[in-house]
């Protein structure tokens, strides 16, 4: 093995994450009568869904709903920089949406991309699309 390839090697042994760690993004419109249920609902619903499947929540990271580019929202930056430091395997939503609108659809394809790209899972917490990951896993 070349000194670079042990450079390497050593480099994404050290940014390998932990597969029972998860981080939790929560990304929902504002209720009108409640604004913060919404949010809360997302989070207690991705909070359960990780527990069930005995991962840790590292982090809970939140935006504000209406941005269709991720990447212009400082919640997902950090959500990508905690993938960079290998925080997590697994990234947990409520639904495609909260990474980008379907109107953005690509978008979201991009995001999902980049972090397999970097070994995350991107998991969804709303019960209809968590029984069709798990019956395709």
């Amino acid at each position: 093995m070349t000194r670079t390839t042990e450079t390497e090697a050593a480099a994404t042994a050290a940014v390998r994450p932990d597969p029972c760690t998860a981080l939790l993004y929560v990304c929902v419109d504002r209720g009108i009568l409640s604004p913060e249920l919404p949010a809360e609902r997302a989070e207690e619903e991705g909070r359960a869904y990780a527990a069930v499947r005995g991962w840790r929540v590292a982090e809970v990271i939140t935006d504000p709903y209406g941005e269709p580019d991720p990447q212009h929202r400082e919640g997902w930056r950090r959500v990508r920089q905690l993938v960079q430091a290998g925080a997590a395997a697994t990234v947990i939503t409520r639904w495609p949406e909260a990474v980008a609108p379907s109107a953005a659809a690509d978008l979201r394809h991009r995001e999902v991309r980049w972090l397999q790209a970097h070994g995350v899972r991107v998991r969804y917490s709303w019960a209809p699309l968590a029984a069709q990951q798990d019956q395709q896993s």
